[in-house]
């Protein structure tokens, strides 16, 4: 798809936890993903700009804003744009209701979808314990993770020339870690009866960098993972079906084919 196409239309998109600002951002991923996708509403659900490593040490690569340029374009084409601040990019929950450059901010929504359900929309962090009421300790592991997507880099460039897939150290800790484990578990709970209490179907959230969707005592637990090493977003469908879009292994795929596809000799011209 050519870079002028504003991509497949859906109903909504939910994009989270893009990190622009850091290293570990998957800007160029972001930046194909939003050309082959539009939506008639796009939700920014938080942590799109990394405020805490930008105070550390400033990084804002082309392709950073490359990204910040196609999301203010799809805006002036008329896709609504609401951004949900999180807890990297906190500085916007200064100015709620306020536009900028068509991007309305918005410290927590309730989507309605094509069905007629309701689903609250948030970052998430404020019912996570250790960012609310142990912020030192949420900057230390901020700063384990930052450390460990370097050594992912180092690990992947092996890989990458031994022909191996993409693998995520953090993804897997995660998945293997009984505590981080329990975390997420217990962080789903919350949030499923955060929207419960407030009457909604369903949550619609980001900020543990893992993309789900499945119902949780009775509503529909829905989180749009990251950008910065699974690369997934949630699209709605304009029936009101939502899915997560995994781009990386739609990416891989498509290389995978295009790889595959025989090649075709152009006849040289007779001197």
């Amino acid at each position: 798809m050519n870079s002028d196409s504003e991509g497949t239309r859906y109903r909504a998109l939910f994009i989270s936890d893009v990190h622009l600002g850091t290293r570990g951002c998957q800007a160029g991923m972001l930046l194909d993903f939003l050309r082959s996708y539009d939506a008639e509403t796009i939700y920014l659900v938080g942590d799109i700009v990394d405020g805490w490593q930008l105070k550390s040490g400033w990084y804002w690569p082309q392709s950073h804003n490359d990204v910040v340029q196609k999301l203010l374009r799809k805006a002036r084409k008329g896709a609504r744009m609401v951004y949900v601040p999180g807890n990297h990019d906190e500085f916007l929950r200064g100015f709620p209701g306020h536009h900028f450059g068509g991007i309305e901010v918005i410290e927590q929504t309730v989507h309605v979808a094509a069905d007629g359900k309701r689903y609250l929309v948030m970052h998430g962090d404020a019912f996570d314990v250790v960012v609310r009421h142990a912020k030192w300790l949420a900057f230390l592991g901020d700063w384990a993770y930052v450390t460990a997507l370097g050594v992912n880099t180092w690990v992947n460039a092996i890989r990458r020339r031994l022909g191996l897939s993409y693998w995520s150290l953090s993804a897997w800790a995660k998945l293997k870690v009984k505590n981080a484990v329990s975390f997420i578990g217990h962080f789903e709970e919350t949030l499923a009866k955060e929207a419960k209490r407030l009457d909604c179907d369903g949550v619609i959230c980001g900020h543990i960098h893992h993309a789900s969707l499945h119902d949780l005592h009775g509503v529909t637990y829905i989180n749009s993972g990251d950008w910065v090493e699974s690369c997934t977003a949630i699209i709605e469908h304009f029936d009101g079906r939502f899915e997560i879009v995994r781009w990386s292994d739609l990416a891989r795929e498509a290389a995978r084919l295009d790889a595959d596809k025989p090649k075709t000799l152009v006849p040289q011209q007779a001197a």
